[in-house]
Formats: C-alpha cells, sequence, structure tokens
C-alpha cells in the first residue's frame, strides 16, 4: 500500500480548515479521505497478479548503451494504471528509472529501459517495484516482482584505433606488401647473391655449388610464437591514472575524475598485442594473477581470441593485496613449456619489484623472454615541472625522485635480460604493439 501526494494534500487542507470546522469537521475530512483510500485500494488493479518477463542485451562495452525490455501480461479483471520503477545498480547507468504504466485487464505492455554502464563486470537488476494507483488517486497498491537479469560491461577496446596502422607495419614485417623487410629471424625466408658486408655463416654452399656465384640464405622472423600475456591485479593496478577515454563517449568521465584504475588501461593494450599478435600467425594466452589465479585463457583460435579475451577481463577487479610475485612466476612456468614471449603488465613499484620480481626474474628469464610492461603517471611529469612557490619546488622534488626510482628500477630489468616498456597511459597501448613488432622484426621471439 502507498499513499500518494494528492492524500497527502487534502490531509494539510483538512488540517487548516481545522480553526473553522471545529473537530466535527476534521472527524468528516478525515472520514472521507479514510473512505477515499479505502476505495481506492479495493478498486486499484491487482498487482501480485501480473506476469512480468524479461528480454533483451546481456553484453555491451563499456560506454555504449544496452537495451532491456520487461513484458508485463495482466491476467485479472481490473485495469492497472500507475508508476512502474525497474531498480539496476547506478553503475548500470540505467534510464528512466521510474515509468508509467497504464495496463488493460487481459493485455500486455513492453517496457524498455537504456543501460549504459560505467563500469565493467556484471550488472544485475534488483526487483521490479509497480505501484498502481485506484480511480481518485488517493492510494495505490504497491507490490515488487523477481525479473533477474545480468548485464556484463565489456571491456570497450578504445586502442583499436592504433591496429591499422599497426597492421601495415605487420605486413611490411611478413613481405605481403612490396617493401619487405627481413629481420634477423630463424624461418628461412629466401636465397639471393651474396654482397660486401653479409655474414659469411648465412652462405648456403650447396646452392653456390649449383651457381656461379656466392648465395647467402634470407631468415625472417619466426611465426607461430607463443605470447603470454600476464595481468598483475594486485594493489598497485588499482592506481588511478590520465583521463578516462570515455570522457570523449558520454560527455563526461563516467570513472571519475582521477581517470581509469592501471588495470584497465593494462586492458586495453593487452586487447591491442592480442589482436595484432594473432594476425601474426602468432598463439596468445592469457593470465590474470595476484596471489592466486583470477582468469586464464588458453588455446584459443585466431577467431575467437579478442572474444575471449573480453569475457575473461570484464569481471577482473583489482584486489588490494600485495601480489605473490614468485606464485605469477610459478604460474607462468606451470603453464608454458616451450620458450615464449612473456608480457607482464605491471606497475614499476620499486619496493614492490625488488621485493618480489626481481628475485625471482632469473628463473624466467632462463626460459623466456620477458617484457615487463607499466603504465606511467602523467601527473608526475606535470608535478616535475612546477615551480612556482615553495609548496611546488617540494613536489617537483618528489616528483623527480620517483622518476629517477622508476629510471633505475627500469635499468636494473633491463640488466637481467628484460624488456620495458613504460609509457604514459595515451601512449601506452601503442608503445607495447611498437616494441612487440621491434622483437618480431629483430628476430627475437
Amino acid at each position: 500500500m502507498a499513499i500518494s501526494g494528492r492524500a497527502a494534500l487534502i490531509a494539510l487542507i483538512g488540517a487548516l480548515v481545522v480553526p473553522f470546522t471545529g473537530r466535527w469537521g476534521v472527524a468528516a475530512i478525515g472520514g472521507l479521505l479514510l473512505l477515499g483510500i479505502l476505495a481506492d485500494l479495493l478498486l486499484a488493479g491487482s498487482v501480485r497478479s501480473l506476469v512480468v518477463q524479461r528480454g533483451g542485451d546481456t553484453r555491451v562495452r563499456l560506454g555504449e548503451t544496452a537495451t532491456v525490455t520487461l513484458t508485463l501480461a495482466n491476467p485479472g479483471r481490473r485495469r492497472v494504471r500507475g508508476r512502474l520503477r525497474d531498480a539496476w545498480p547506478p553503475s548500470a547507468g540505467a534510464s528512466p528509472r521510474d515509468q508509467a504504466l497504464d495496463l488493460p485487464p487481459g493485455e500486455r505492455r513492453r517496457i524498455t529501459t537504456s543501460l549504459t554502464p560505467t563500469r565493467r563486470g556484471d550488472r544485475a537488476a534488483d526487483r521490479v517495484t509497480i505501484r498502481a494507483y485506484g480511480p481518485l488517486g488517493l492510494a495505490a497498491r504497491q507490490g515488487a516482482h523477481r525479473a533477474p537479469w545480468t548485464l556484463r560491461a565489456l571491456p570497450p577496446f578504445h586502442s583499436r584505433r592504433h591496429l591499422p596502422g599497426r597492421l601495415a607495419r605487420l605486413r611490411e614485417l611478413d613481405g605481403t606488401n612490396r617493401a619487405m623487410i627481413r629481420g634477423q629471424g630463424s624461418e628461412f625466408d629466401s636465397l639471393r647473391e651474396y654482397v660486401a658486408g653479409d655474414d659469411v655463416r648465412s652462405i648456403d654452399w650447396r646452392a653456390t655449388a649449383r651457381r656461379e656465384t656466392v648465395v647467402v640464405r634470407t631468415w625472417r622472423p619466426e611465426r607461430d610464437r607463443h605470447i603470454l600475456i600476464v595481468l598483475d591485479t594486485g594493489r598497485t593496478s588499482a592506481g588511478r591514472v590520465g583521463t578516462s577515454p570515455l570522457t570523449d563517449v558520454v560527455g563526461e568521465s563516467t570513472l571519475g575524475d582521477d581517470g581509469w584504475p592501471r588495470l584497465d588501461w593494462s586492458m586495453d593494450a593487452a586487447l591491442l598485442l592480442g589482436a595484432l599478435a594473432a594476425r601474426a600467425g602468432d598463439r596468445v594466452d592469457l593470465l590474470a594473477y595476484d596471489r592466486q589465479v583470477r582468469a586464464r585463457l588458453e588455446g584459443r583460435a585466431r577467431g575467437d581470441l579478442l572474444p575471449g579475451m573480453v569475457q575473461a577481463m570484464a569481471t577482473l577487479e583489482p584486489e588490494l593485496i600485495e601480489s605473490d610475485a614468485r606464485g605469477m612466476v610459478s604460474a607462468v612456468l606451470s603453464g608454458t613449456r616451450r620458450r615464449s614471449l612473456v608480457v607482464l603488465l605491471t606497475d614499476l613499484n620499486t619496493a614492490a619489484l625488488r621485493e618480489g620480481l626481481l628475485p625471482t626474474l632469473g628463473a624466467l628469464t632462463a626460459k623466456h623472454l620477458v617484457l615487463v610492461a607499466a603504465v606511467a603517471d602523467p601527473r608526475v611529469d606535470e608535478l616535475a615541472a612546477g615551480r612556482g612557490d615553495a609548496a611546488r619546488v617540494y613536489e617537483a622534488a618528489a616528483a623527480e625522485r620517483t622518476r629517477g626510482q622508476r629510471r633505475r628500477v627500469t635499468e636494473e630489468l633491463r640488466r637481467h635480460g628484460v624488456e620495458v616498456v613504460d609509457a604514459t597511459p595515451e601512449h601506452f597501448a601503442p608503445a607495447l604493439a611498437d616494441k612487440y613488432l621491434e622483437l618480431k622484426a629483430a628476430g627475437r621471439l
């Protein structure tokens, strides 16, 4: 049961006329109001008898809009006229939240709700609350129906715009363009005449014996390599940096003024790298880890790779715990037997790396080529340039110290034979893709 604003207004008017009507007048007004409320409750349509069903989209990319429909059937004998509220979490971005309902007996109505999620993951619908008013509009029957539905918000893959340019470079690398670029790989490509400066170790003596000139082999980067993308979902992945790319999509930053978490930037870069590597014919797997495996994707075909990656990453959230580097390395080694490119998407946090990853790198670099990629906070560069007053000078000193620590830990990683990518959020995904192409061109994969 619910009392309308109209009933409250009548009760207020009755209270204002008390000095003129006396208690008998108050009793009369109150009695009439009570009778009107009872009449509305008796004549209002039945809410409990309504049949509610859902349908519509189950997946949507973050920043885009999905549509979910409610189909209501009225098997009763009275018209249901009132309001309907479809309850979704605030991060689902449901609109409108409250709609008018006019459902004659024996008929159906379809009500549409638009959802624009502001966070990744599953967004589950709560109850559908229906309020049916009587003919006087003083009171209403109210009831709730469970109509379960889940909408999954997938990573948006904003770095997709960088893919065509990298694919063009990949075609040049693979020799499908006219301007073919051969790397120092291990896969045989063709034979050609020897020219001054060629490595004598590349001479093909059998082919030379059959010709009048010296012939050398040319090589290109090997195809069908294995790439393992590792997402660090520990506490350092929760830090927000940069500006949310969804600002341009919906007109304002849906993830707050502090931008995206590092984990989301890493996911975006992982999708670009996965799409590029799959086009190159390489096999790509995914592992998300902090102190346990949060997601794992293995053995996907080229056409299923990106859908599988976005599904695996959609529900990942940063865990506010320190990542277990030894466990992460163990998970990589146990699941990857052949030599691979291991791309670790983490943060260049000096304390975390020196206490966790660096002591365990030897076991990883002995079997695999390791690439550590981290998102740099552009705010640090802004603070380092500040010189306006004493406070800004202190901030600049702290920023310079942070940048110096990142440089030192980067140099230490490289001394261990690890490749490093350290770029600001907007340039992170293309920088990682460029590093992959560079390694492929050099035949190091």
